[in-house]
């Protein structure tokens, strides 16, 4: 019987399986498509799952950058800049790489740990039992797994299939177009890379710029093509049966900015398209019995802001060691239900701040006004602040003890330094995905020791934090930070189950 099945290779379903895979689990991926689509879809990845990546050895792989990610100077939160330059601890991380590569990235990591990924296979039915799921293949093969995951995006077959619903709103207000385009050299503002715009000034790069006419996009990616999009909200419906063109974009911009820029294609295909309106939506449960949902099968939401993938690869991290924990016999009970507990609430908030900025975007003069106050606001360190927190998920607070300041938060970049002088970066230790005690003191080896099976012990003194010891989960949320040993036991047994007896410790 395998393990784990999981519906769709796409970001989730691979970080999930890499995630399985380091615990000790088997998984098996099945997707619908042959090959990778290599569609172009996100632009890259924000927030703190950048952090997350790191953690995991990903993020030099992916970024070709040595050294630890850097929080972003600036971001965009519903068409206004905001300048994260004023925190004192900014929590923003963009790690600037396309969806297909960071898909290949999370391939190559599955493979290297021994996943099975199986393409040209579609889910097509599913029944289960108190022991297991049978998964039907359009191929007529049969599998049987003890659990499935769905995977497979806000469409997801999984989900239907298990008859989860999936309630929320769907509006067909907005009209977005997107190219991959060129510019001469003449139409860019040498200071800034911005578009110059004759009767409109510069549009600035990599900025959600909201006019009386809509919204521009003008995004000059490095090494790869520049990206144009433009978002109006038209009084009469667009014909979806028309193919979109880069005249239609042209079209667009001019009513968006009042003036045409000249644009061609780009050197070789890419992306040309058009999205009528969006969806809302956070599925009613996100499990059925041994059937699981995760990313985009769970919940879908307006794409303003990029916090899709930070999401989704979050939701996969904090169901991987939960659902290999409950393969594996240790799982405490309960333990996979906090699955949803946790995961539901981040994707009610995400869904809060991309309604919010999707609001902030839209027409009208009384929006107009509304925009005058939120750029007041902006200007205050403290605001911005909240919104970063927010839009990265560093205000991400799990249900946890009240007195302890920093269970359920994520762990903070803290370096070990050991004895013999050598200091190692929090990052570097969790790359095996195993729950980690950091302790500064050596007082905690004893309480740890009934559960060494399946916790490490890293001993030395703590930087960056100024906890003496962190109990740290294998999503890199904190379970403990120092306090007795009785709270040390009671957190090991909640988290990671029943100590191993006494005989079997020696």
């Amino acid at each position: 019987m395998i393990d784990v099945l999981i519906a769709g290779a796409g970001p989730n379903g691979l970080m999930l399986a890499c995630e399985l895979a380091l615990a000790g689990v088997h998984p098996v991926v099945v997707e619908r498509h042959p090959e990778p689509t290599g569609e172009a879809r996100a632009n890259g990845v924000v927030g703190q799952v950048v952090r997350l990546l790191d953690r995991r050895g990903l993020y030099t792989r992916l970024s070709g950058d040595d050294g630890p990610p850097s929080p972003q100077p600036a971001f965009v939160f519903g068409a206004f800049p905001l300048d994260l330059t004023m925190l004192a601890d900014n929590p923003h991380y963009v790690l600037g790489v396309p969806q297909a590569r960071l898909e290949a990235g999370l391939a190559a990591r599955a493979a290297e740990l021994g996943v099975d990924v199986r393409r040209g296979h579609e889910v097509t039915g599913l029944r289960q039992d108190p022991e297991g799921v049978e998964t039907d293949l359009r191929d007529g093969t049969v599998l049987r797994s003890r659990f499935l995951v769905g995977a497979d995006g806000g469409r997801s077959v999984v989900r239907r299939l298990a008859g989860i619903g999936f309630p929320g709103v769907t509006n067909d207000r907005s009209v977005s177009r997107t190219a991959n385009v060129t510019v001469p050299a003449s139409a860019l503002d040498p200071a800034t890379g911005g578009l110059r715009v004759p009767g409109y000034g510069v549009v600035p790069p990599f900025q959600h710029t909201r006019t009386g006419g809509g919204l521009i996009v003008w995004a000059p990616f490095p090494g790869r093509p520049a990206l144009l999009s433009t978002t109006e909200w038209p009084d009469t419906p667009v014909a979806e049966d028309t193919p979109m063109s880069l005249a239609e974009l042209h079209d667009s911009v001019v009513r968006v900015v009042g003036a045409g820029i000249p644009f061609g294609p780009p050197e070789s295909p890419g992306l040309l398209r058009r999205l009528t309106g969006g969806n809302t939506r956070i599925a009613t449960r996100y499990r059925d019995g041994r059937v699981l949902l995760v990313g985009d099968a769970a919940h879908v939401h307006p794409a303003i802001g990029g916090p899709g993938l930070n999401l989704g690869l979050q939701d996969a991290a904090n169901l991987g060691w939960k659902l290999a924990a409950t393969v594996r016999g240790w799982a405490p009970p309960g333990l996979l239900d906090t699955y949803e507990a946790e995961r539901r609430p981040v994707a009610e908030r995400v869904v809060m701040s991309t309604r919010a900025q999707s609001a902030l975007i839209g027409p009208g003069e009384d929006v107009t006004g509304l925009r005058g106050l939120f750029a007041e606001l902006l200007r205050k360190p403290e605001v911005t602040g909240h919104i970063a927190a927010m839009m990265s998920g560093a205000d991400v607070h799990y249900p946890a003890d009240p007195a302890d300041p920093l269970a359920g938060r994520c762990a903070p970049d803290v370096v070990v330094h050991s004895p013999g002088g050598g200091a190692v970066r929090l990052a570097e230790l969790t790359r095996t995905g195993r729950p980690l005690l950091l302790d500064s003191t050596g007082d905690y080896a004893g309480v740890l020791a009934p559960w060494r099976d399946r916790v490490d012990v890293v001993t030395g003194a703590l930087a960056g934090t100024t906890a003496t010891a962190l109990l740290v989960r294998p999503d890199c949320f904190v379970a403990w930070s120092a306090g007795d040993e009785d709270t040390l036991r009671a957190s090991l047994t909640q988290h990671f189950g029943a100590p191993m007896p006494t005989s079997s410790v020696a």
